[in-house]
């Protein structure tokens, strides 16, 4: 085993002298009495190894030992992760003492004395692989399948599967034999590298499914599709963190994973206390029954604040390799990216726009391309769908972070202070914002398989009505009303019907915080419907009553039952006013 003497401290930022090989991203531990802290090797050089500790450095000194322990940071992978809240580095939080982490604490993040009802899959004679599912245990009444270790190559024969019982998470359940006839003993838990991806998958096409969110501004106007990317730019107050909590309730997802990178505390806390309190409208139960949290404040060192991303996307990997839809939120990448400018200036690495480093593009985009739909070598298909949430200083749009997401996401869904002002949630500038996989072939033919008739034409033809709107919007803010001709303001409040009965929608009122696809593509055809007629009015208050008449039946047609007798009625209301 590798050892060394720390010779120089630079906050998180520590070099040691090695008496041996080192690895690149390879886990140490530097001694402080008691205490070893964990760190991770950045960068080596010579017989000096830089390394960043994932805890404060208070007390450090020259010539304390170091210990490098052989492999990279690993999370582990098995039952019981469900439900969990932990740190960047898989602790398990609820197993802390006290508010605040003591440094230099670590626990095993699973429960090692559980009893798991197992179920075999493969029988004695099968050949697997890694990934290949050997059985399977229903974890919070989700199938959660053991599989061959992922670090495992090659082809392995089984030869001995455990029969159907109680098992503990470090029992034997499987011998599998290698071509050399070594004999290999397989658990129900595993380890993997975060910084790796896991591709044990056989395919990995464009996606092209629907991720139903419920939310009418995302699945009408700017869809994101299972195993997509997006992500989500405003500045504070804008409401970031509620849209991703009403896409996290509603998607269509077997499993969610929280991310909170750098979070504000009183944040963090809110996502403990809240999320276990909240129905899932698909189960009926819990929504934390299927959710893992990975919680890094503001406060905790920059390294931890890095791994959390990292943790969170290999244990998402783990559970696509099941064959589950996974949907993975991150708040904030903004303040993973200001974890990477940090070690990247105290490195003394030459730095790029806004001090970030040169790579942060590639980092960011080599993150996204971890996420994606996949075909499992077994037929069965899995999918992570990313969205990451980018708090960009002063809601500058234009910054490295929001600029460098840009190229990796695929969605973009820009939150707009004005917006947000004027009380119209969720604040998604329906205009700045975007969906490249409403241009893919692939999701155009499956479109058309949920909806009838050519609705990407017709969320086109409403994107051009919205641009028009804001454009005479601006002339009349300049003119004034009696400045522009009628049919301006025709134009005008054909987009203000837009905007109030598809674009915004109640996160807490019980009907209109979800909405379905079949709801909102009867609600969208009403709206275009009103949009495609012509109108003739003496002058612009006739037109503003007019629409302000329709806009509330329609509003009252989104809080009411879907074709419920209340809802019929407002419908109707609708066609008296529009054949008046």
């Amino acid at each position: 085993m590798t050892t060394g003497k720390v010779k120089g401290i630079i906050s998180n930022l520590v070099t040691v002298e090695a008496d041996g090989p080192v690895a690149q991203n390879e886990i140490c531990y530097i001694s402080i009495g008691e205490e070893k802290l964990m760190a991770e090797v950045l960068k080596v050089n010579g017989d000096s190894v830089f390394v960043q500790v994932f805890e404060s450095t208070r007390g450090m000194k020259v010539g304390n030992d170091v210990e490098f322990s052989g492999h990279m940071l690993e999370v582990t992978l098995g039952p019981g992760m469900l439900s969990r809240n932990y740190d960047g580095l898989q602790n398990d939080l609820d197993k802390m003492e006290g508010v605040f982490l003591k440094r230099g604490t670590y626990n095993f993040p699973l429960d090692r004395e559980k009893l798991w009802n197992f179920k075999p899959i493969a029988k004695e004679g099968d050949a697997v692989e890694a990934a290949s599912w050997l059985g399977e245990v229903e974890e919070n009444h989700q199938p959660h399948k053991i599989m061959v270790p992922f670090v495992m190559q090659g082809v392995f024969t089984v030869k001995s599967i455990a029969k159907a019982g109680q098992y503990r998470i470090e029992d034997t359940i499987a011998v599998i034999v290698d071509k050399e006839g070594k004999e290999h003993e397989i658990t129900m838990i595993q380890k993997w590298p975060v910084k790796k991806a896991i591709n044990v998958h056989r395919e990995k096409p464009r996606p092209f499914r629907l991720l139903e969110t419920g939310i009418r501004i995302i699945d009408t106007a700017n869809p994101i599709v299972e195993g997509g990317t997006g992500f989500i730019p405003g500045p504070f107050g804008t409401g970031k963190t509620v849209l991703q909590h009403s896409i996290s309730k509603q998607a269509d997802a077997d499993i969610v994973i929280m991310a909170a990178c750098g979070e504000r505390a009183n944040e963090v806390v809110e996502i403990f206390v809240e999320y276990p309190k909240l129905d899932d409208p698909h189960t009926g139960r819990k929504l934390m029954e299927r959710t893992i949290i990975i919680a890094n404040t503001s406060n905790m060192p920059v390294a931890a604040r890095e791994a959390s991303v990292y943790t969170a996307m290999t244990i998402a990997e783990y559970y696509r390799a099941m064959g589950l839809k996974i949907l993975l939120m991150a708040d904030s990448t903004s303040r993973w990216a200001q974890a990477l400018r940090e070690m990247s200036n105290r490195m003394e690495e030459l730095p790029g726009q806004d001090a970030f480093p040169m790579d942060l593009s590639a980092i960011i985009g080599a993150f996204y391309s971890r996420a994606g739909f996949v075909y499992l070598k077994n037929g069965k298909t899995g999918s992570i769908t990313f969205i990451g949430t980018v708090s960009p200083a002063g809601g500058n749009l234009k910054e490295p972070v929001t600029e460098g997401t840009k190229k990796a996401a695929r969605c973009f869904y820009a939150l707009e202070q004005s917006r947000a002002d004027r009380k119209r949630y969720p604040a998604v500038n329906p205009i700045d914002s975007y969906s490249k996989y409403i241009e893919y072939p692939e999701f155009e033919e499956y479109i058309k398989t949920k909806i009838e008739g050519d609705w990407i034409g017709k969320v086109n033809k409403m994107k051009t009505m919205l641009q028009r709107g804001k454009e005479v919007q601006e002339q009349i803010d300049i003119l004034g009303d009696d400045g522009v001709p009628t049919a301006y303001h025709v134009t005008f409040w054909k987009s203000e019907v837009i905007d109030y009965v598809i674009l915004q929608q109640d996160a807490f009122d019980p009907i209109d915080c979800v909405c379905p696809l079949e709801r909102q593509e009867y609600m969208f055809d009403i709206v275009m419907d009103i949009c495609d007629r012509e109108y003739e009015f003496s002058d612009f208050n006739e037109v503003s009553d007019y629409f302000k008449k329709l806009i509330n039946v329609c509003k009252q047609m989104n809080y009411s039952e879907f074709k419920s007798e209340k809802f019929e009625e407002y419908r109707k209301q609708v066609e008296v006013i529009l054949n008046r």
